[in-house]
């Protein structure tokens, strides 16, 4: 076998090819009209330089500074542990105030707002900065590390691709494998359920599921997924690296946890969030997270973000606020074991020491919670213009608090306790919404010196992650994607301070922004604004801290440096021009555009055909919300006695109607955000069609009607329930399944009894029929934008 030289230029022909020729472009073989006078060649695969790691991410969602054990926490997290002890501890690890900024910034190492990703992936208000989707000269991570030879998988939360792009036949530019993934599994979207997902996807197609096992929990799945991945790899190549993108579901609410892990730590939380906190923050101080002198944040006092006095609550309340966070807790144990079972495979594998894990969230804990928590986790989302009595926490029985019946989440003061010992939560530029754990453990790379406990106290970000693992691998990035010159990236490599404690940071500013709140860093001293919705964005709002000395930004020294806010605010308003983050979209201003126009299609009439796959949730929620609708569906030959099944079910236990036949009787379950109510009347033999019709009233309620059509086409009225709130926001979550209720069961009565139900007559196609909006555009504006900034 021969390789002969490279002729000049990409597209010359090998010698002697005649010149009209096609086909011969680029060959590096020479071509005669026999293969005896003529060489083979073959393109260069790429490959990893010899002894290359192999590189694991894992992700969390909305974990806060102090959740796992090496952070202060009273959470059993030996794994994490583990790699602490062999690794680094990055004290003052920053990221973006919410999730899909933040994961589009650590895979691309540009900052969120040039990377396109100025708010969460749902919308697309129509400006550089909040297109929602990555462009075409963008390179990300995996893509780099491709090309040098990786297999690339990711598991779990992606949350990078707008929700109207979910659905067959849409773009996937913005999807796991368009991005340089070989393999992706899990939730697109922004949060799941963890017993009952809306919908898994695999590689480039939603997962054919319309059941899930009784056993079924989404982190042991996702895990499943994860180490099945690295064993095939392995099984079929013994020497090529990987990267292995673990982006968990948790801890984003529902906060939903297995009994077994629930049960360890029952009881553990009855002392409330004050002693709590100040327990976290005693182990920090132990550990040397901080320096001397640093001051735990008092709780949150401002209107809106305050948290209570764990003393002041009853009885019944702190019984009940304990029980969420025994449920968080669990939660946060399962991650770890999730951690374990990626080590133990590697250790399997002879391949732990060699291998770059890193441990980080994308944002800090949350307040989605409200300050008293939810069983009712998508209804508490809802705010303004919503009526008065609303209901943001749905009754239920505690004990059913983070089983599979409820989709909960833990008041505020919690959330505060996981971003100990800061202020604030995620969405907001303080400290409590960006500074998170952070753990980069690599054995033989990166070996911690005699003395060195692995704490970092210097700056970093998330852009830095990109060009730090490329750095500590050895690796160079290609300069261009699909012809184009790849965009400059923001993030620096901070491999100089991972090797040496003293080393200074090389990242010495940034800027900040979310929904109107702002910030920039710059060498110690940081200015930041708490934004109320609809005010003005003046110089007024901002504050400044010296957080080298005020690392919890407790002293406002904005009045004593005057020139020194001048300059920070003159420093963010050239960093965001620099970044595309103007315009800024006040989460207030109703007026603000929200979608593309082209979208309104989604709520055309469609007529779902029997054996159709559960239609996307973006999709069917179109065809119901915020105004009334029509749903038929046919009964072909007719209803026989002892026919009997769901004709349609949309939505899960968070909120949705299943529509079902049983015992000779049209039955209607509408699951009104945790609330079940029912309505049924006896179906005429003979009925061709039945018809469900929900008529939208002021108050943003509905009256629902079950109609029977008979053969002639004349039509009996059969039940109906009225002054029913609507499906609004997140709900309903799951989409529409026909002849069945798949997934998440609408109703746990009916379910019970019969599982997904499948209908035993001749069912013909459903009809939605959507009726015209009857809510303003601003109020769903508000209604829509406050919804998605709470679920990313």
């Amino acid at each position: 076998m021969t390789t002969a030289t490279e002729p000049t230029g990409p597209n010359a022909l090998p010698p002697g090819v005649p010149a009209d020729s096609r086909g011969y472009e680029g060959f590096a073989g020479t071509i005669g009209r026999t293969t005896a006078t003529s060489a083979p060649a073959w393109p260069a695969e790429p490959a990893a330089p010899a002894g290359a790691p192999n590189i694991v991410v894992v992700l969390i969602d909305d974990m806060g500074f102090s959740d796992i054990g090496p952070f202060g926490s009273e959470i059993d997290t030996p794994n994490l542990d583990r790699l602490a002890a062999t690794g680094v501890r990055l004290a003052n690890y920053h990221t973006t105030p919410v999730c899909s900024p933040a994961r589009a910034a650590l895979l691309t190492g540009l900052n969120p707002h040039r990377a396109g990703y100025g708010s969460v992936a749902n919308a697309d208000p129509g400006y550089p900065g909040l297109r929602l989707e990555l462009a075409d000269d963008v390179l990300s991570l995996p893509e780099a590390l491709r090309a040098n030879g990786y297999a690339t998988y990711a598991i779990g939360k992606w949350h990078l691709a707008r929700d109207a792009d979910l659905a067959p036949g849409r773009p996937r530019d913005s999807w796991p494998l368009q991005r340089g993934f070989d393999r992706y599994y899990g939730s697109l979207e922004g949060l799941n359920s963890f017993f009952h997902p809306n919908q898994i996807t695999v590689d480039n197609g939603a997962a054919p599921v319309d059941a899930y096992p009784e056993d079924y929990y989404l982190t042991d799945d996702l895990t499943d997924r994860a180490v099945g991945f690295v064993k095939d790899l392995r099984a079929h190549d013994a020497t090529r690296p990987f990267f292995l993108y673990f982006a968990h579901v948790a801890m984003h609410g529902p906060l939903q946890a297995k009994k077994s892990d629930i049960d360890k730590y029952r009881g553990r939380y009855a002392e409330g969030w004050d002693a709590a906190r100040e327990a976290r923050f005693a182990r920090q101080v132990e550990a040397g997270l901080f320096p001397e002198g640093t001051r735990q944040a008092p709780r949150n006092d401002e209107p809106g973000y305050d948290v209570a006095a764990w003393d002041s609550l009853t009885d019944d309340e702190r019984d009940r606020y304990a029980r969420y966070m025994e449920v968080y807790a669990a939660m946060v144990d399962s991650v770890d074991q999730s951690v374990g079972r990626i080590l133990d495979t590697l250790e399997e594998l002879g391949e732990l020491d060699n291998t770059i894990v890193v441990f980080t969230s994308d944002n800090g804990g949350t307040a989605e919670g409200g300050p008293e928590g939810t069983r009712s986790y998508v209804s508490r989302f809802v705010h303004h213009p919503v009526p008065a009595d609303w209901e943001p926490d749905v009754d239920h029985d505690p004990a059913l608090i983070g089983s599979d019946r409820l989709g909960v989440h833990y008041p505020r003061g919690w959330g505060q306790t996981s971003n100990t010992p800061f202020r604030f939560y995620k969405g907001q530029t303080f400290a409590g919404g960006v500074r998170v754990p952070f753990l980069l453990s690599w054995p033989r790379g990166l070996p911690r010196a005699e003395g060195d406990n692995g704490v970092r106290r210097q700056y970093a970000y998330v852009t830095d992650l990109w060009p730090t693992l490329l750095d500590l691998a050895g690796l160079t990035p290609p300069d261009h994607r699909h012809g184009r010159p790849a965009q400059e990236r923001d993030g620096v490599s901070i491999t100089p301070f991972l090797r040496d404690a003293d080393a200074a940071s090389p990242h010495t500013e940034q800027y900040a922004e979310f929904g109107g709140h702002r910030g920039f860093y710059r060498d110690g001293w940081k200015l930041l604004t708490l934004h109320e919705p609809g005010t003005g964005f003046d110089d007024a709002e901002w504050s400044l801290f010296h957080v080298d000395k005020d690392p919890t930004e407790l002293d406002d020294v904005a009045a004593a440096h005057p020139d020194k806010v001048r300059e920070l605010a003159d420093a963010w308003e050239r960093a965001a021009w620099r970044n595309t983050v103007f315009p800024l979209v006040d989460r207030g201003f109703a007026g603000a555009p929200r979608r593309r126009p082209a979208e309104e299609r989604l709520a055309d009439p469609v007529r779902i055909l029997p054996g159709s796959p559960v239609l996307e949730r973006y999709r069917s929620a179109k065809l119901v919300q915020y105004r009334g609708f029509t749903v038929e569906a046919e009964l072909r030959g007719g209803y026989r006695d002892g026919d009997a099944g769901v004709l349609v079910a949309h939505g899960d236990p968070q909120g949705g109607y299943v529509l079902y036949v049983e015992d000779g009787r049209l039955r209607l379950a509408y699951n009104q955000f945790g609330r079940v109510h029912t309505a049924d009347g006896p179906l005429p033999g003979g009925t061709r069609a039945v018809r469900l019709e929900a008529a939208a009233r002021p108050g943003l309620r509905w009256d629902l009607t079950l109609t029977a059509v008979g053969p002639d086409g004349a039509t009996t009225a059969v039940a109906g329930l009225s002054d029913r709130f609507q499906l609004v926001g997140m709900a309903p979550w799951t989409g529409i399944s026909t002849g069945r209720d798949a997934r998440g069961p609408v109703s746990w009565d009916l379910h019970d009894r019969h599982g997904t139900f499948p209908y035993t007559g001749d069912l013909g196609p459903v009809t939605y029929t959507p009726g015209p909006v009857v809510l303003p555009a601003a109020d769903i504006a508000r209604i829509e934008r406050e919804a998605e900034a709470h679920a990313d």
